[in-house]
């Protein structure tokens, strides 16, 4: 287990594009500007995993050499949320100041935050009662230029270690792909959906297959107060969420109905 020096904050890392990618190292040395750090990662790209954990599989934890003695890097060989389980009970003695994730490579704005492993770790982090925020570039190159993400994360990460958060609730930002930013702006999530979902292929024996495709259908293009509506118009989105999913207004028309049964 790793223990932080106490007069600086602890900050725990992942993602879900794997320990090497480029997003989480840029996202390491902005937090290494802020206290001690923990990197928990997966071992290779895990997108898509949302909250997934590993029931089944053993799980491995190697830990890599570093640097700097303010950094220890570890990877596993499971989702983005068994990174942070097992960083809880198993590699760290102390509860983080703050669990960061990303820099994602791929926008996990409107719905997609529902199947984003980077928000997967985020959600799991505020389930443990960590300040947690994922962060996303809205470019899927792996060497993307993720310049302009930087005083972003720093001025977001500063606030929250500052002000820390509501319980129960984490934070989802994304930041377009552009040269300059017109700004922040705290947003609500995007209605909206994936259609044309999948591509039918064949493999090399004629057998059917079908890949992953399709393209996001936003609902409400001209809602301004929407983290679609922002990215789209150069702005940096910051979408607060909950992990309590219960739908509270509607609680007396469902008593209602098993009443009027």
């Amino acid at each position: 287990m790793t223990n932080s020096k106490k007069d600086e904050p602890l900050i725990l890392i992942t993602n879900d594009d794997g320990f090497e990618a480029k997003g989480i190292q840029i996202l390491t040395q902005i937090a290494l500007q802020f206290g001690n750090v923990v990197v928990v990662a997966p071992d290779g790209p895990r997108s898509g995993q949302s909250c997934a954990i590993t029931p089944r599989d053993p799980l491995y934890i190697t830990e890599h050499k570093t640097s700097s003695d303010k950094l220890r890097l570890f990877s596993i060989n499971g989702t983005p949320t068994d990174c942070v389980k097992l960083s809880i009970h198993e590699i760290l003695t102390e509860k983080p100041d703050l669990l960061l994730s990303g820099i994602n490579h791929g926008s996990n704005s409107a719905i997609s935050v529902i199947y984003s492993g980077t928000m997967g770790a985020v959600f799991e982090g505020c389930v443990q009662h960590i300040p947690s925020i994922g962060f996303s570039l809205c470019s899927h190159l792996p060497d993307a230029d993720f310049s302009v993400s930087i005083p972003v994360i720093e001025k977001i990460t500063r606030l929250a270690l500052q002000k820390s958060l509501p319980k129960g609730v984490c934070l989802n930002v994304n930041i377009p792909a552009t040269e300059k930013l017109n700004g922040i702006r705290i947003c609500e999530q995007a209605k909206g959906y994936w259609t044309e979902e999948f591509v039918r292929k064949r493999d090399e024996s004629g057998r059917t297959f079908f890949q992953l495709a399709g393209y996001f259908e936003n609902e409400e293009p001209n809602n301004t107060a929407t983290d679609e509506w922002a990215l789209a118009n150069g702005y940096a989105s910051v979408v607060p969420c909950k992990i309590d999913k219960t739908a509270r207004l509607l609680l007396p028309q469902f008593e209602q109905w098993l009443g009027n049964d």
